[in-house]
């Protein structure tokens, strides 16, 4: 395995959830689960770190960082704001048909009832769908953000959680969005986003406090 295939196939366990927040990763085990060196895997370790995806603290080496709840209220206010202005961009772009062609294609998944067959499913789906609104914004400095906000690291830190009627729930969200966004409705898709994001908010800030680092 390559380093940038270790470094993309760590990141993809850790937004999965395979890896929780919190986590130890034990070097000697991944070396041998994966068969790289322990020189590769300490420097996919270190860019995961720089990524914000793990830690790495003194004695235990690197963790799956776990965010407290400051730190996910934090990031929910900057992403409310920056999807939304996503989303109003990706609906006045909708206007030229290879955007809304890529667009439809790349939420394709969320008008089906029978594909999530697991939490793990979900994530992979949701991670997906916000991805292609910033996308179809065409601001690549938005999407390189959005990538930096770790909404991935969130949902994984709270996929415990995640019931059935709560998946359902955000997936009908997701359809919201998209319609609006298709429709070219630049208020409705920014009224969209938020009322989503402003939900699964006020949903994580009601968790238990086990769920988040002590600050």
């Amino acid at each position: 395995m390559k380093g940038e295939d270790l470094v993309a196939h760590l990141r993809r366990a850790i937004q999965l959830g395979r890896y929780v927040p919190g986590q130890r990763l034990v070097e000697i085990d991944l070396t041998e689960e994966l068969g790289v060196s322990r020189s590769l895997l300490r420097e996919a370790f270190r860019r995961l770190s720089a990524e914000g995806l793990l830690e790495i603290v003194p004695n235990r080496g690197a963790v799956v960082h776990r965010l407290s709840l400051k730190e996910t209220m934090e990031l929910f206010q900057i992403r409310i704001e920056l999807e939304s202005l996503a989303a109003r961009l990706a609906a006045a772009n909708c206007a030229a048909p290879q955007v809304r062609d890529r667009f439809e294609q790349d939420v394709s998944e969320i008008w089906q009832e029978d594909v999530r067959l697991s939490t793990s499913a979900y994530l992979i789906e949701n991670e997906k769908f916000h991805a292609a609104v910033f996308r179809a914004s065409g601001n690549g400095q938005l999407s390189l953000i959005n990538r930096q906000l770790q909404l991935s690291l969130i949902m994984a830190q709270i996929s415990a959680s995640l019931t059935p009627d709560i998946m359902a729930k955000s997936i009908g969200e997701h359809r919201s969005i998209a319609n609006a966004v298709l429709n070219g409705d630049v208020a409705a898709a920014d009224m969209a986003a938020r009322a989503h994001l402003s939900r699964a908010r006020d949903f994580v800030s009601q968790m238990h406090g086990s769920v988040f680092k002590s600050e």
